[in-house]
This record gives structure tokens, C-alpha cells and sequence, in this order.
């Protein structure tokens, strides 16, 4: 079930396109404050985004700015800006898509499935990856520093992956539960903080101040891209 985070100061639409997207089988959380959308992405990391131009406190435009080097997902505008000009806007500062307002629900939910296609299409395509001396072999489930083999845990291979595919960027414990654990965070679960802590010394990081798997209070877990020369 995909996650999607619609982003919509008008409370009455955003609760009509809620319940038609989760009568089509997707999960939906509704930000109604354009102030408080930023955090909620970075932290939720959601599989697409539904975000309205016209929002209290922040505009869409300058939420789309903000959210766009700590989030990979598509971005979509919904809104009723129709000028040729907020479009290409959109599309300049990192949106995937632009429809204007008002839309026929299943026009949006095509929109929406071709975006969804194509995100997962590449996360899939990506097989393996290399960060300075680290290779990571996700068809063979293998780990490589300095050339030297390291010996993980299927639950930890998904951890690095999870975080070595997105390097530089800050993943929440809500992301990490959900797409590595399996479940939603309890705010009391430290399985993943014992996870990191396992993999930092396989990944020869520091215990006490590590510069390869970073914890970043009260957000999550990043891991470094220039670490591992």
C-alpha cells in the first residue's frame, strides 16, 4: 500500500480526495498547514506527494524547494494556479507533475499510479552501489569495504541498503520501520538503534562519535557519502 501525503489547506476537499485515494487502496495523511508540511515529508518520507501551491504559512513552491534535497519521491502540484508560468515553475524547482484543479478523480489517480510506476521502477533498477571504498551487491546481497568482504545479516544488508541508497540524506525511524522492519514505529522500539550499532562495527565506524552511520537526534539515521574513502 502506498503512502501518500496530501498536502491541501482546504479541509473539506483534501478529506473527499483522501477517502477516494483510500478507497483505492492507498494510505493518506493530510498536512492542512503549509508550515508544518516540510518536517512532516522529510520525517514521514512518504511514496509520493500531493501539494497545493496556495497554503498558509508556506507556499507549495518554496515547501517543493525545501523538501527536495532530503526527499526522493515524486512531487505532484494540485492546484488551481493555472498560468503557464507557476507550471514550468513547478516543474524548474523539482515537481514531477502539475495538474490543475478541479480534477476528475480518476484523471488524478492515473496521474499518480504512472508517477508511482516510474519512482519504484528506478528504485528497482538500482542493483548496486558504491560510496568510496563501500560496494554494495544488492542482487547477490553482498557487502564489500576496502575489497575485503562484510559479513551482515539479512536484517542489517536491508538497514545499509536503506540508508547507503539515500546517502546524505536523514531517514526517520518511522521510514526505516516501515520499509525495513515491516511495521510502524512505537516511539519505543530500539531494535534499529542495536541494528546501527551492530553495523558500525562491522563497518569499522565509531562507537562513540561515528562519522559513517550518523545519528541525527530526534530525526534518524544518515549515512555519509564521503566517509568511506
Amino acid at each position: 500500500m502506498a503512502h501518500i501525503m496530501l498536502v491541501e489547506d482546504d479541509e473539506r476537499l483534501a478529506t473527499l480526495t483522501a477517502q477516494f485515494l483510500q478507497s483505492n487502496e492507498f494510505e493518506v495523511t493530510i498536512v492542512n498547514d503549509g508550515a508544518e508540511a516540510v518536517e512532516a515529508i522529510i520525517t514521514k518520507q512518504p511514496d509520493i506527494v500531493i501539494l497545493d501551491i496556495m497554503l498558509p504559512n508556506q507556499d507549495g513552491f518554496s515547501i517543493c524547494r525545501a523538501v527536495r534535497p532530503h526527499y526522493n519521491g515524486p512531487v505532484l502540484f494540485l492546484t488551481a494556479k493555472d498560468s503557464d508560468f507557476d507550471q514550468v515553475k513547478g516543474l524548474e524547482i523539482g515537481a514531477d507533475d502539475y495538474v490543475i484543479k478541479p480534477v476528475e478523480p480518476y484523471v488524478l489517480l492515473a496521474r499518480l499510479n504512472a508517477l508511482l510506476r516510474r519512482s519504484f521502477s528506478k528504485k528497482e533498477a538500482l542493483d548496486s552501489l558504491v560510496l568510496g571504498q563501500l560496494r554494495i551487491d544488492k542482487a547477490d546481497r553482498a557487502v564489500y569495504l576496502a575489497d575485503q568482504e562484510v559479513e551482515l545479516t539479512s536484517y542489517e544488508f536491508d538497514l545499509l541498503w536503506a540508508l547507503a541508497s539515500n546517502a546524505g540524506e536523514t531517514q526517520s525511524r518511522e521510514y526505516i520501520y516501515k520499509h525495513v522492519v515491516g511495521r510502524e514505529y512505537d516511539g519505543l522500539d530500539r531494535s534499529v538503534d542495536v541494528r546501527i550499532s551492530r553495523l558500525r562495527k562491522k563497518l569499522g565506524d565509531s562507537p562513540e562519535q561515528p562519522f559513517r552511520l550518523i545519528t541525527v537526534w530526534g530525526k534518524g539515521y544518515l549515512c555519509s557519502k564521503s566517509a568511506w574513502e
